[in-house]
């Protein structure tokens, strides 16, 4: 088999560049709706669209995409492109916001409805796509998956699909300001990533272990030079081990930067976002409807709310004495 050229190897995918196609003509056309509103479109999300797009040519078409069809690592480095840094540029476009925001009143109230449906808002919740993410991960490098694709090209246009869509539900709640249906507070995007993080080190490890090559059909065997097929996988898994966790503690220290932005821009007397857990407590401690707006009132600022809390406590400690001072 001769050897790849890297300038000349350029593969053609006509369904995907008719998809690429459309989508970027519907997203220019919600940029032009917008502009005529008067409503300013950054020009950071367009180019974060047309990066997104470009980075697809080079996963699917490249010398980068002919190589990879020989050599495990190098398909590696394509797997990281098509679930992390494509999805991440496609999420920082925000095209769901452009929708809304082109399609005028009756539009934007549609696709708000459409991603604030349960079924959605389950499809984009971290309990879900924190789990698919690592299903993904381990399904396709830890099994005979990538010996069959190999031999099928069809499972190949397969995987492409379920990287690119289990990334993007993964950083759609948790990255950025994009519209997803969901309110989640910087903690929880933070420790949702970083949860995420451990099928990345999972497989990594695994592959680097492994004393027996999971898809043969790669390395020397099919190119007739380069590494084995076991040292193929062993760098493979060094690759998505450091490139795979190097990545997402990317992402941790743009959540962190996020949240304390979020917290150095809060206004002087602006109440803090209340979490669930305080919510709770809320709940728990004052009568329930007692503040005019429960997702922004802090209870730990308030000295009447402490007063309260230490009266109910003081209440519960004499319900509780009354019994035993009888007995």
């Amino acid at each position: 088999m001769t050897r790849p050229d890297i300038l000349t190897d350029w593969t053609a995918t006509p369904v995907w560049w008719a998809v690429m196609a459309i989508a970027t003509a519907a997203y220019l056309v919600g940029v032009a709706r917008c502009r005529r509103a008067g409503v300013a479109w950054p020009w950071s999300r367009t180019a974060s669209w047309v990066g997104a797009m470009a980075l697809l040519v080079v996963a699917l078409n490249s010398s980068a995409a002919a190589f990879a069809h020989h050599l495990f690592w190098m398909h590696m480095i394509t797997h990281l492109l098509l679930i992390m840094v494509i999805p991440l540029t496609l999420v920082l476009a925000q095209p769901v916001r452009l929708a809304m925001e082109s399609s005028g009143p009756v539009g934007a109230g549609r696709v708000r409805a459409v991603m604030t449906h349960r079924v959605t808002r389950f499809l984009t919740s971290p309990a879900f796509s924190v789990p698919v993410y690592a299903a993904v991960l381990v399904g396709t490098h830890l099994t005979g998956f990538q010996q069959a694709m190999s031999e099928h090209g069809w499972i190949h246009t397969g995987e492409t699909v379920v990287y690119i869509v289990s990334g993007y539900l993964l950083l759609l709640p948790t990255i950025g300001g994009e519209f997803s249906g969901h309110d989640l507070s910087h903690p929880v995007r933070f420790v949702t990533l970083l949860i995420a993080m451990g099928p990345d080190t999972l497989v990594g490890i695994v592959l680097m272990l492994t004393d027996r090559p999971l898809a043969p059909a790669y390395g020397e065997s099919r190119l007739g030079w380069g590494p084995d097929a076991l040292a193929d996988q062993n760098i493979a898994g060094a690759i998505m081990w450091f490139g795979g966790d190097g990545l997402m503690m990317l992402l941790l220290v743009l959540v962190a930067g996020q949240w304390i932005r979020a917290e150095t821009h809060r206004k002087p007397g602006e109440a803090r976002r209340v979490s669930w857990l305080d919510r709770a407590r809320q709940e728990a401690t004052l009568a329930p409807g007692a503040t005019d707006d429960a997702d922004s009132y802090d209870i730990d600022g308030d000295d009447a709310a402490l007063a309260a809390y230490n009266a109910r406590l003081a209440a519960l400690h004499a319900a509780e004495s009354g019994p035993r001072a009888r007995r």
